[in-house]
C-alpha cells in the first residue's frame, strides 16, 4: 500500500511546480535523463503497453534541429533549454507486447491500425504526463508544449521508424524563476467535476 507524500512532496510534484519559459545554465546529464526515464516508466499504460517514444536532446545541434520545426515562442526555449524531449507514440506497440505483456497473447487484441493509434494517444500521452511527474520529483523544471510542425519533426527525427508519431515536447533543466508568470486560475471542485 502506498504512503502519502508530505506537503512539501506534494508541492515539488503539483502545488508550486511551475512550467517554465527559461532554466539557469545548469547542465542536464545523461544520467539525469535515464533517472527520469527509470521513474516514467513504472507508471501504469493499458497491457503495459508502453507506446511513448522519447528523443532526449542534449547537443545544440540537435536541439536547433527541432527549434527550427517549432512555433510561435518556442524556439528560443528550445535552444537555450539544457535539455529537451520529443515525445512520440508507436502506432506498433503491439509488435511489443509478447514481452511487456506475456500473462497471454495480447498483441492479438490489436489488430486494427486505427483502434491502435488512439490506444497509442492515450497511453502515450499519460506516457509523457509521468514524464514531467519524474522530472519535478527528481529536482527538474519542465516546460511542455506542443507548438510544433508534426511531420516534419517525424520526417527529421523518426524517418526509420514510419510508425512512430510525434506527440509534444518538454523543455528540462533548472528554472529560472524571472521566466514564468503569475500563476494561471484554477477551477474549484464543483466548477468541472460531478459525483454520482
Amino acid at each position: 500500500m502506498g504512503q502519502p507524500l508530505d506537503d512539501a512532496g506534494l508541492d515539488t510534484i503539483f502545488r508550486t511546480a511551475r512550467s517554465y519559459n527559461g532554466y539557469t545554465d545548469q547542465p542536464v546529464t545523461e544520467a539525469d535523463i535515464k533517472r527520469i526515464y527509470d521513474l516514467l516508466k513504472m507508471g501504469p499504460t493499458s497491457a503495459n503497453s508502453q507506446p511513448a517514444r522519447f528523443v532526449w536532446l542534449l547537443s545544440q545541434d540537435a536541439k536547433d534541429k527541432l527549434a527550427d520545426l517549432a512555433t510561435g515562442a518556442n524556439p528560443p526555449k528550445i535552444r537555450k533549454a539544457p535539455a529537451t524531449v520529443i515525445i512520440a507514440t508507436d502506432h506498433d506497440y503491439h509488435e511489443q507486447l509478447p514481452w511487456l505483456f506475456p500473462h497471454t497473447d495480447a498483441k492479438s487484441w490489436f489488430p486494427d491500425l486505427e483502434a491502435r493509434k488512439v490506444h497509442a494517444m492515450r497511453n502515450g500521452s499519460l506516457q509523457g504526463a509521468y514524464l514531467l511527474i519524474a522530472a519535478r520529483a527528481l529536482g527538474f523544471d519542465t516546460g511542455p508544449m506542443s507548438g510544433i510542425r508534426h511531420a516534419d519533426v517525424d520526417a527529421a527525427f523518426f524517418a526509420d521508424q514510419p510508425s512512430v508519431k510525434s506527440n509534444f515536447i518538454a523543455t528540462i533543466g533548472h528554472g529560472d524563476p524571472s521566466t514564468i508568470f503569475a500563476r494561471s486560475p484554477r477551477p474549484e471542485f464543483d466548477q468541472f467535476n460531478r459525483i454520482v
